[in-house]
């Protein structure tokens, strides 16, 4: 889903900033419970989401299954924001500041130029792994709301279906298509393809 893979985006960014250049105190304990999506299996997690969802009246809307990929995907964006921007140097940031330059611009000019690379892969990740996502979306969608996992997965379990060969060639042309561009990026740059 394109609107949870943005919003963890928006979300694991904007944590990332406040968890690397903040300071927050319990940054470690905020962290390690951002992370606990990927630790917690995923049956656990769907079956979790069920009860809280079944009382807040979200099962089966498209609303709680935007929510539960973008809790779902906010640990990988968090995990690649946060370490581009360890590695970025921090005095760049202060230079603007002291310099007279809002925080604002500081980051629209300095701070998401040098993460936006790991801003980009983190969104590609989430559309990714939100497109995979199948134990979660079959918990809290519903005949209506059915994303392409539980699609395909709901066309295996009867007869053939012609939808499913159709659905992994687009799959398979748009990552050859992604590796063909990224390979001409590369040979502009002038970097080696190996």
């Amino acid at each position: 889903l394109v609107p949870s893979s943005i919003m963890a985006v928006i979300l694991g960014t904007a944590a990332s900033l406040a968890l690397v250049r903040g300071r927050v105190p319990g940054a470690t304990f905020i962290t390690a419970c951002l992370m606990l999506p990927i630790v917690v299996p995923g049956m656990i997690t769907a079956t979790a989401l069920f009860g809280i969802y079944r009382g807040l009246g979200l099962n089966g809307t498209l609303t709680g299954l935007i929510i539960a990929h973008t809790v779902l995907h906010i640990p990988y964006v968090v995990a690649t924001v946060s370490s581009a921007l360890r590695v970025q140097d921090a005095q760049l940031e202060a230079a603007a500041a002291t310099l007279g330059a809002p925080p604002w611009a500081t980051f629209r000019h300095i701070t998401l130029p040098l993460v936006m690379p790991a801003v980009a892969s983190s969104l590609l990740v989430a559309m990714i792994l939100s497109f995979d996502e199948l134990i979660v979306s079959l918990f809290v969608s519903s005949a209506r709301v059915r994303p392409v996992a539980v699609q395909m997965w709901s066309n295996l379990l009867g007869d053939f279906d012609p939808t499913i060969a159709a659905i992994a060639t687009v799959c398979f042309v748009f990552a050859l298509l992604v590796l063909v561009a990224d390979l001409a990026l590369r040979a502009g740059r002038g970097l080696r393809l190996t």
